[in-house]
């Protein structure tokens, strides 16, 4: 089967899964959309060679995987947002999350909680998911291991101003509820340096009936061409899709939400 035949069966594997769920598409093709100008800590960045894509929701967001922690040797120093670090305040670093996410953390290990906001990022140590701040650490007990495997879930996001308020007074979150399950999604199946590459596999999808958008982002003077494929207005269809491309020849498939595409 070639690649192309591939691109036109998971697309309509797509259209049933939306006829299911009752959704519907969202944006035509278009290739070349210059990215947006947007806060500093959404822009893509670069670290030790690898480029990182800030996502611009963290609806539905949930992840397991090993929680590190940072301290004293921070202490008063600028965290990615601007802020000044507080070791003593909930508050924890992550690659992509939006800044002032809410998060439920879990120690997978010994079965405490804790409630952290996002106003960092990292860790960019090898199969690290977050970095906590002291305080954050100290309530799930992994001080003195260093590390633990936690699983972390997506509350909403602290309105500002209360965002510093809510993450030095654990269990007062001020958020902006939604449908986490409801929204504009799309799956990004690749990230080219090259345009024309990026175009060719779009059209790939397009040629088969999906809707697709070329996201470009830019960091340090190089272009990033994202290729995304509209899942429609469901978390769930989306997941569905992008763990169809997983396997199906696309393993670097995800979920991408946010409608400003």
């Amino acid at each position: 089967m070639t690649r192309r035949s591939l691109a036109i069966r998971l697309v309509l594997s797509l259209a049933l899964a939306c006829m299911v769920a009752a959704c519907t598409p969202t944006l035509p093709f278009r290739a070349g959309i210059p990215a947006g100008t947007g806060r500093g800590t959404q822009r893509p960045y670069m670290i030790n060679n690898q480029a990182y894509y800030p996502i611009n929701s963290a609806a539905g967001y949930r992840q397991t995987g090993i929680a590190s922690w940072y301290g004293r040797q921070f202490q008063g120093k600028r965290t990615a947002n601007g802020e000044i670090f507080n070791m003593y305040a909930a508050t924890a670093a992550h690659k992509t999350l939006p800044m002032n996410t809410m998060l439920l953390v879990r120690n997978l290990e010994n079965g405490r909680e804790t409630t952290v906001r996002i106003n960092d990022r990292g860790p960019f140590a090898k199969n690290r998911i977050i970095d906590l701040s002291y305080a954050a650490a100290r309530r799930l007990d992994m001080l003195g291991k260093g590390t633990a495997r936690v699983r972390i879930i997506a509350l909403g996001r602290a309105s500002s101003p209360a965002a510093r308020r809510s993450s030095r007074r654990p269990g007062v979150l001020r958020l902006r509820h939604k449908d986490f399950y409801r929204g504009w999604f799309y799956v990004q199946v690749g990230a080219f340096s090259n345009r024309r590459n990026a175009e060719r596999l779009a059209h790939r999808f397009a040629d088969g009936g999906a809707r697709v958008v070329i996201r470009v982002n830019g960091t340090r003077g190089t272009r990033y061409y994202r290729v995304l494929i509209s899942a429609g207005r469901y978390l769930n269809a989306a997941k569905s899709f992008a763990r169809q491309l997983n396997g199906r020849g696309y393993p670097g498939a995800f979920v991408v939400g946010g409608r400003g595409y």
